[in-house]
Parts: structure tokens; sequence; C-alpha cells
């Protein structure tokens, strides 16, 4: 039977936590996660969605704020652990990773080695992709480079944003990460190097500015960048007044008449008060679905336009 140390954090972590608890081939020996952190309105400390699934298994948890710290490592090491498991955790040091005997593997939301990174399924949508995945790999020096164990392909259908798309991908990694120890353990694991593309697309960390809507850029491309940042940390843009408008499902707009030359420059909005809310773009306008006001509350844009003064739009 293997011994388990397992690294994870959110929510997105969960699954695989409870596959590997569940399946008798193995013994979940620790969890590692990240600290308590203030959270709410009363900004009390609050351990993370892997701390509380852990908890709830009697499982130790070790909550490092220093990944390199001796005393960390020493009790890692306590656990003699055959191997690590990795699911939505922070860079680890080569002293963490090569402890075990059979080393550590990760599973990341993409098909590597497209979109290495910090946020592979929202890059994923906001290139509109139509097929992304899940991939199970050892860990090494370079950041999601290591030799592969297995891929699942996942389709992204239309109607997905990142909420959506993130519990599909949530579900999958579970099942490739059970299915890839179970391999491990059998000693029938395989070790492919990742292979070399002519072009690689990032998954870089998003910041604000990631989200700013630039209606210079095709309807098409904005109604992505939309879908791949819903519901959070959420595209927004500014009203004409200045204030923010978060945007949570946009589409193009397919009325080619009134999406023209006679519409204006980018960035110019248009409605009737009542059942629409659009802006130009660089190719046509963007049908804005369900937006949120700052200070108020996410809704369709029918109960935004109600309460709000079209006038102000210019």
């Amino acid at each position: 039977m293997l011994n388990i140390i397992f690294m994870g954090t959110p929510e997105f972590a969960v699954p695989t936590l409870e596959a590997l608890v569940n399946w008798d081939g193995c013994r979940v020996v620790a969890v590692v996660t990240a600290p308590d952190k203030p959270a709410g309105r009363g900004r009390q400390l609050q351990g993370s969605a892997v701390k509380t699934a852990a908890e709830a298994h009697g499982l130790p948890v070790l909550q490092p704020t220093n990944l390199k710290a001796p005393e960390f490592q020493a009790e890692l090491r306590s656990y003699a652990a055959d191997l690590q498991v990795v699911v939505a955790f922070r860079m680890l040091p080569e002293a963490v990773w090569n402890m075990p005997p059979l080393g550590s593997i990760n599973v990341h939301a993409s098909l590597l080695p497209q979109y290495r990174g910090a946020a592979p399924i929202n890059w994923a949508l906001i290139h509109g992709d139509t097929q992304t995945g899940v991939t199970s790999f050892f860990l090494r020096h370079e950041i999601d480079t290591g030799n592969l164990i297995y891929q699942d392909a996942v389709d992204i259908a239309p109607e997905d944003d990142f909420g959506s798309l993130y519990e599909k991908l949530k579900a999958a990694g579970a099942r490739l990460a059970l299915r890839s120890v179970q391999a491990i353990a059998a000693g029938q694991a395989p070790s492919i190097p990742q292979p070399e593309l002519p072009e690689l697309r990032p998954a870089p960390k998003l910041t604000k500015e990631t989200g700013r809507l630039d209606f210079t850029q095709s309807a098409p491309a904005l109604a992505n960048r939309v879908r791949g940042l819903s519901p959070i940390p959420t595209a927004f843009t500014q009203l004409p007044d200045g204030r923010t408008l978060k945007v949570f499902r946009a589409q193009p707009f397919s009325d080619e008449e009134a999406s023209g030359p006679d519409t204006g420059g980018a960035g110019r909005w248009f409605t009737d008060g009542r059942t629409y809310l659009r802006v130009q773009t660089a190719d046509g306008l963007l049908d804005l679905l369900d937006v949120q006001l700052e200070g108020k509350k996410r809704m369709p844009v029918q109960d935004f336009l109600r309460g709000f003064d079209a006038k102000l739009l210019g």
C-alpha cells in the first residue's frame, strides 16, 4: 500500500483528495495546504477547502509558510511517504518534490504543454478554445514541464464559462489523479517527455487588467474574455460617468445592420433603456447580458436598465 502526502489548497483539489482517501490501495498520511487566511466581512481566519476536507477525514494537516524551512521539511520527511500528489498548490522546492522515493506528481487543468502556468482554465476560454483537459505529470524544476503520465481531453461547450468549466475539470482531474496513482502503485505508469510544439500558449497569473474590456478588439474576442473571467474574477469596463460595470455574460450582436458603419467608433454605447445594452467593438456590437454596477447586485441587463438613467451613456 502506498503512503501518500497530498498537497493542495482550493476547492478544485478536494475531489482528488476524496478519491485518494476512498481508494483502498493507498493511505493518505498527511495533507499540506496553505495557512489560514482572513475571509468574510469579519476578516476572521478561515482554513482552505482542502484543510476542511482533510480534517473531516481526521488527517494530519501541515500549513507551512515557508516550504524551504528545515522544520517543515523534517516534519514532512517523518511521514515517510512513498509519493506526493499535488493539485493547485504552490511551486515546490526540489528538496520537497524530490523527497519521496517515487517522486511527486501534479494534476494540471490543461493539455500540457499548452497553458503552463497559474490560470489554464481562464486562458483556454479567453482564447476561444473548444477543447481542453487535464494532465498528470511528474514534477521537476521548471514549472509544468515534467514527464507526462496521462491526459484526458474535455470539450468546452459554447455556453461554458470559467465557473462551469472549472467544475468539469475538477471532476476530470480527480479521476485522472486516481488512475495515475493506481498506475504508479502497479509499477506501470508512463513517463513521457512533453512534446515540442511550434506555438505554446502560456497561462500566466491573472491581474486586474486582464479583466478590462478593450472595445478596440473584436466582439467574439471580448465575449470570450467575459466567459474566461466569469463568475470570478470578472471582466469589467467603465461607464461614461466613470463607474465600473462588471460583465458576467456577453455575446456578439448578430444584427448586421445595427453593427454597420453608422454605429460610430469603438466604445460607443447603445441602449433602448429597457431591453438591451450594447457596445461598439472593432467589428460589431457586443451585447451585454448579465452585469453588475459598482455597489449593486449582479442582475440581467433588463433589470439593470430599469434603475439606470440611459442618458448617462451619452
